[in-house]
């Protein structure tokens, strides 16, 4: 069978190719600041595993100010299926980036080298090695020593799974379907690809029809908890892989070394938040067109953006979530956030959202 990227399992501004084999990542305009990552179809809890990357195109960005730092990099590695597509900044999640840094959950250290344009990096895993699984990487065929020690017990035999996690970068990938490796394996290790199917995990398949898709979209005032809402609901329902669709969303996939990109940015933050809503535009359009779970977090208070938003998604399963906290939450709220995130809704704004009291059918959402 033949080895791919999962359509559920990528970023909407990932393109997998149509060979299976490779992607690249949307660079318009604002998606030249997000990182785009992917995650393939089967993985692996036993034997010594591997496959290779190549990056085929640092792709052009001439639209990024000259204070971008490091716009053209990848990260490849591992993860657990019920891992987000940020490679190595969460639990479970184990990457190797081109800046010569090796990462899980956001925590980042020196190894290898460097790699861009035109390299080649190999992964291996070893289950076979005692109590632990080792994971290590090669550039161009040169072995880099292993990267990550991870206890058996922690991981309590779940497969881990190749991914990858790129910013203006092109690659592609050799499962083991080339007839010629990049470069050679290391000793006793099998590609991935040539596994016995009964010996590798399939990871979460996406809805198989429009209907069985669904859309839950978000309606209350700015700062009013719907994104935390949104987190705990998708991670509490991990079997339906909720894509979010809103601003913080994005904000997470401009991440710099793990850190958000706060009011210190060295560029005009108001002209990054523009950039960041135009990204999301885009992407809800992507959306419509795919099938998979999304929420959708915006304030949504006006039933005429409502009705224009939920258009696309027709043949979906659409729902509104309304999020009605006290006023005194809502101050307190209101005044947290704007010391974590810098945000600052003008009121006059909030003042006339409060007077659109949000109409949604508890039955059905709105057409």
């Amino acid at each position: 069978s033949r080895r791919r990227e999962v359509k559920n399992n990528c970023d909407l501004h990932f393109k997998v190719s149509r060979d299976r084999y490779s992607g690249y990542p949307l660079t318009i305009e604002g998606f030249a600041y997000l990182w785009s990552g992917a995650r393939v179809s089967y993985g692996v809890s036993s034997g010594r595993i591997c496959y290779e990357m190549k990056i085929n195109e640092e792709i052009s960005v001439k639209h990024l100010p000259s204070s971008e730092p490091d716009p053209h990099v990848a990260r490849i590695g591992w993860s657990l299926d019920s891992c987000s597509t940020q490679l190595g900044e969460e639990d479970f999640s184990y990457g190797y980036g081109g800046t010569g840094k090796k990462s899980s959950n956001c925590k980042f250290e020196d190894y290898g080298e460097k790699f861009g344009e035109n390299d080649v990096i190999g992964c291996f895993i070893d289950f076979e090695s005692g109590d632990e699984v080792e994971m290590a990487f090669s550039k161009n065929g040169r072995f880099l020593g292993v990267a990550f020690h991870v206890a058996k017990a922690e991981l309590a035999g779940r497969s881990l799974f190749p991914h990858v996690l790129v910013k203006n970068c092109a690659v592609e990938f050799n499962f083991g379907q080339q007839e010629q490796p990049f470069f050679p394996p290391l000793e006793n290790y099998t590609f991935i690809q040539h596994v016995q199917l009964g010996n590798r995990t399939r990871g979460a398949v996406g809805p198989a029809t429009r209907s069985d898709c669904e859309i839950l979209m978000m309606v209350g005032l700015p700062a009013s908890g719907k994104t935390t809402w949104a987190i705990k609901y998708a991670l509490e329902n991990p079997e339906k892989k909720y894509n979010i669709l809103g601003t913080n969303s994005i904000m997470e996939k401009m991440k710099v070394m793990g850190l958000r990109r706060q009011r210190n940015y060295a560029g005009r933050w108001d002209i990054l938040i523009q950039q960041a809503t135009q990204c999301l535009n885009r992407l809800i359009q992507i959306a419509a067109r795919k099938r998979r779970n999304y929420i959708l977090d915006q304030t949504n208070v006006y039933g005429s953006a409502q009705r224009r938003k939920m258009r696309p998604f027709e043949g979906f399963q659409r729902k509104a979530v309304v999020i009605c906290p006290t006023e005194e939450d809502l101050k307190e709220r209101t005044k947290r956030q704007t010391e974590e995130e810098g945000k600052d809704v003008p009121d006059h704004a909030v003042l006339e959202m409060k007077g659109r009291k949000p109409k949604t059918n508890r039955n059905a959402p709105p057409d």
